[in-house]
């Protein structure tokens, strides 16, 4: 498992919202719905994304969006279009009074929009990623990011286009994976462009020794790892793995797990009933005790205490924000 991998692998989509909009000019859509992470891609016409705070940007056919909540945000044919729909937490739609329209715009399965021959048609993927380990993944992520469309992209967004309206058995599965995939395949490409100031744990999983170490740490996180330990899986002394992954990563070895640690061990709180021992023994602390008192140093709290209270997270290790809009190669 490499570190994006890791990332994506809690938060990988689970009965994702998942959306096909055929639309006719004029149409705007405010989106309010304070989701943490949205996909959207054109697989026909034209739209563009205006963000609050941020200049609008267009999306011709085949582009790639990504918005990081839960700032709200514009989806229209034209930036000088008024608000006709509003979008909210929990995919509610109505117009700006207030009334429904989930049955008055519904085109059949996951289909929905003012025309079923409109000349633009969008996808829209919604992960609801709120936990530790995603926090690390949402904040090296800019609050907006374009990508012109690319060959490696258009097969699966064309895919997810023809299946997003079946309605077989096992469908939702097959979507969830196919947004997986797409958003997966969209993220790496950012990452690479170095205008995208890629978090250095992405950077580092390049380096051949550095890369190897994050690599044992992702894949074992529960292994009673030391830095000799680390140093020896990756073929090198144990000081010139110290220097390096602290010079390459931004903290040393042992910080970087004990980060990782208690970030999968926040999100087993919250998402699993296992108890405090049996998360402990999961993410490598010797029994409650230990992670007790590594995790209240970290969040604040003890770990009982972050699960009744459902405390919001926040992305231990978490490097900072992106610029409000990015798109490069535009």
């Amino acid at each position: 498992m490499d570190a994006l991998a890791g990332l994506l692998d809690g938060p990988r989509a689970h009965r994702a919202f998942l959306l096909r909009s055929i639309l006719d000019s004029p149409w705007s859509l405010r989106i309010q719905d304070e989701a943490p992470l949205t996909l959207v891609t054109v697989t026909r016409g034209r739209a563009w994304m205006i963000p609050d705070d941020g200049e609008a940007v267009r999306l011709d056919t085949g582009d790639v969006a990504i918005a990081r909540g839960p700032d709200p945000y514009t989806v229209a044919d034209d930036p000088a279009t008024p608000w006709q729909v509003v979008i909210h937490p929990g995919q509610r739609c109505t117009t700006l009074g207030g009334e429904p329209l989930e049955e008055e715009m519904g085109l059949g399965v996951r289909t929905w929009g003012n025309s079923s021959t409109g000349s633009t048609v969008l996808l829209t993927g919604t992960y609801q990623m709120r936990g530790e380990v995603s926090g690390r993944l949402l904040t090296a992520l800019p609050p907006l990011l374009v990508l012109p469309g690319e060959d490696r992209e258009r097969p699966l967004a064309a895919l997810l286009d023809q299946e997003i309206v079946r309605d077989d058995p096992g469908q939702e599965a097959v979507l969830d994976r196919l947004l997986d995939l797409l958003l997966i395949t969209v993220l790496r490409r950012w990452f690479s462009r170095p205008e995208a100031e890629a978090p250095a744990w992405y950077r580092a999983h390049a380096d051949p020794v550095v890369g190897r170490a994050l690599r044992m740490i992702h894949n074992d996180p529960a292994h009673p790892w030391t830095v000799a330990g680390l140093a020896a899986g990756a073929g090198v002394s144990r000081a010139s793995l110290a220097r390096r992954f602290t010079e390459l990563v931004g903290e040393p070895p042992m910080a970087f797990l004990t980060g990782w640690r208690l970030a999968l061990a926040a999100d087993l709180l919250r998402e699993t009933d296992a108890t405090v021992g049996a998360v402990a023994r999961q993410v490598g602390y010797g029994g409650p005790f230990a992670l007790s008192a590594a995790f209240k140093r970290a969040f604040g709290v003890s770990p009982q205490r972050y699960r009744e209270a459902g405390i919001p997270g926040a992305g231990a290790g978490a490097g900072a924000a992106g610029a409000a809009v990015s798109r490069p190669g535009a």
